[in-house]
């Protein structure tokens, strides 16, 4: 402790850690410091650090301990910072990317004719939406979402089974790993107040829904009109919002089901004119 009376030393470091591991008071360190060499006013700074970046770790460690088990998740190839992506049957265009949360908004991932085809052909099935209850083990109606939506079975039709491929493609996930399309509509007013789309471990329900397919690992939502005003995807934890531009889609992975994945997110209310949207959430094994 008396190489230096300001330094703070690997060997003080590890001797005032190591002080307090064992229960000595901060009063009988700052005395055993000053004792040493040490100003008292250093002393205590020196203290007050090292016991704080202590307490820091050790929080920071045991909130990793605490975490669920990371997961593979779903990623698109963006090594190298490629402006476009090929996927299969169309080239889709990188627009912005995160890593923290793992976040791609896509530009031309369907075309003008595929969007009103998924809107017509879903139009006749709407119904009010619903929300995963997992406490409760199945659907239900929820406030937090005024849309009306319906689901294509996976590889319904020649359309829906294109789209699937190219998503997959896209993100270098299986298409059987996927859930079926989802399609919503949100009119003037509606919205989905920010949510998580993994399924809580600590809600009773969950074990029964992970069986048919494990955990949600990611999601791709893809933009298939425009509102006039608002309706954009938010990310509240990273204060972003997608704008809804007919055409692109944002995806966002979470490799494991925790707030850490930054991955908060809701559909912001429609302002002016209506907005549709076709919803595609990936599991980690095949869903069935």
């Amino acid at each position: 402790m008396s190489d230096s009376p300001q330094h703070i030393t690997p060997e003080l470091r590890q001797w005032i850690v190591a002080q307090a591991a064992s229960g000595q008071p901060p009063q009988s360190m700052l005395d055993s410091m000053v004792a040493s060499g040490w100003h008292e006013d250093g002393a205590l700074v020196a203290l007050q650090k090292v016991l704080s970046e202590h307490l820091a770790r050790e929080a920071a460690r045991a909130e990793e301990d605490e975490l669920p088990p990371a997961v593979p998740v779903p990623e698109p190839a963006l090594a190298g910072s490629p402006l476009y992506l090929d996927a299969g049957d169309r080239r889709v265009h990188v627009l912005q990317a995160m890593t923290d949360p793992r976040l791609v908004v896509f530009g031309n991932l369907l075309g003008d004719d595929e969007c009103d085809a998924l809107i017509a052909a879903a139009r006749p099935r709407m119904a009010r939406s619903l929300t995963v209850a997992t406490e409760e083990r199945g659907e239900a109606p929820s406030d937090d979402r005024t849309s009306r939506g319906m689901f294509f079975e996976r590889g319904e039709n020649e359309l829906v089974a294109r789209i699937e491929a190219r998503i997959a493609r896209l993100v270098n996930w299986p298409a059987e790993n996927g859930e079926g399309l989802q399609i919503l509509h949100y009119p003037p007013g509606a919205e989905y107040r920010p949510h998580y789309d993994y399924f809580d471990p600590d809600e009773p329900g969950t074990p029964a829904i992970l069986e048919r397919g494990g955990q949600r690992v990611a999601t791709l939502v893809i933009y298939l009109s425009e509102p006039e005003k608002g309706g954009g995807t938010t990310f509240p934890n990273v204060h972003l919002e997608v704008a809804p531009k007919r055409g692109n889609a944002v995806f966002f992975s979470y490799e494991r089901p925790h707030p850490s994945t930054f991955t908060l997110h809701g559909g912001a209310p429609v302002i002016a004119g209506e907005k549709w949207i076709a919803t595609k959430w990936l599991r980690e094994h095949e869903f069935i």
